[in-house]
């Protein structure tokens, strides 16, 4: 078994899966209806193949139904909800043929909540938080109704990770205690995890923007299956790669700027975060219901 766990662990960094994997989810893609918690478990054991990744999401975010047969007809009405979205917007002259994408689709998702024409409902930082969460699609799918749609179903896990956060930052001071104590101690000193720093943004949009998008996929793929703790496990790792560094940084400010700098383009902290999460005690415990 724990052969098998290595070369999964190899074939994934670059880039291959093995034929059991695309197999079963070809199989569960391909049933008259879909098997809601088989897939969610399916994002939580592997790293989605980039080619099924979309049809994936859109599956288990409820973008499209479970049911095969019903596929054409719901894309239909999410297509035509998604122009009239754009025709709306494009009348009402907030976008223009220069208009960034991702602003034309933080500005329709704005429209369609209500809050393009009284911007005080709800707080601001979603507006923000959203557009982190575009980017990042943008550069991950093709098809800017697909894109538009899971966005906003992304956006409602991040908003469960929210409710969350406090519980995430408890759970994240009690492992790095038990790891390393120096380097929690420091973090505190800073502030790090007090209430609206940096941590809370990283957390609440799930590193968008701060880990390169090709292996922030893999974090993204767990929080699909339904993980929240996953967000824990990508900042211990930063924070234990970047231990010397961090412990003579003296500022907040700092820290943020030593940690987005990172990237990770090779996936090794994104890899080391998903084994760590995976080999938990608690693993039956990170999926937030």
């Amino acid at each position: 078994m724990d052969e098998r766990n290595f070369r999964s662990s190899y074939y994934e960094k670059v880039g291959c899966y093995s034929v059991e994997e695309k197999k079963s989810l070809n199989k569960l893609l391909q049933d008259n209806i879909r098997n809601h918690s088989k897939l969610k478990q399916f994002c939580l054991s592997y790293t989605v193949p980039t080619a099924q990744r979309g049809l994936l999401w859109s599956i288990i975010l409820g973008v499209l139904p479970l049911h095969k047969n019903s596929m054409d007809y719901i894309l239909e009405q999410r297509t035509a909800v998604y122009e009239d979205l754009l025709r709306a917007v494009t009348m009402m002259q907030y976008i223009d043929q220069t208009t960034p994408k991702s602003r034309v689709l933080q500005t329709m998702w704005l429209l369609e909540n209500g809050r393009l024409l009284h911007p005080l409902i709800g707080p601001p930082e979603d507006d923000n938080n959203f557009m982190e969460i575009v980017k990042v699609l943008l550069q991950i799918f093709d098809n800017d109704v697909e894109t538009y749609w899971i966005a906003k179903e992304f956006f409602a896990c991040t908003k469960e990770v929210e409710n969350e956060c406090e519980k995430l930052k408890e759970l994240t001071q009690t492992l790095l205690m038990r790891e390393d104590i120096e380097l929690n101690n420091h973090l505190e000193k800073l502030g790090v995890f007090n209430p609206g720093e940096i941590l809370e943004k990283w957390y609440v949009t799930c590193f968008a923007g701060v880990i390169t998008d090709t292996a922030l996929v893999k974090i993204w793929d767990k929080i699909c299956g339904g993980s929240r703790k996953i967000v824990v496990f990508v900042f211990l790792e930063l924070v234990k790669t970047l231990r010397k560094l961090i412990l003579v940084c003296n500022s907040t400010v700092g820290i943020k700027n030593l940690i987005e700098q990172v990237k990770d383009q090779d996936s090794t902290i994104v890899n080391k975060a998903i084994k760590t999460w995976q080999s938990n005690k608690n693993h039956n415990e990170i999926t937030v219901h």
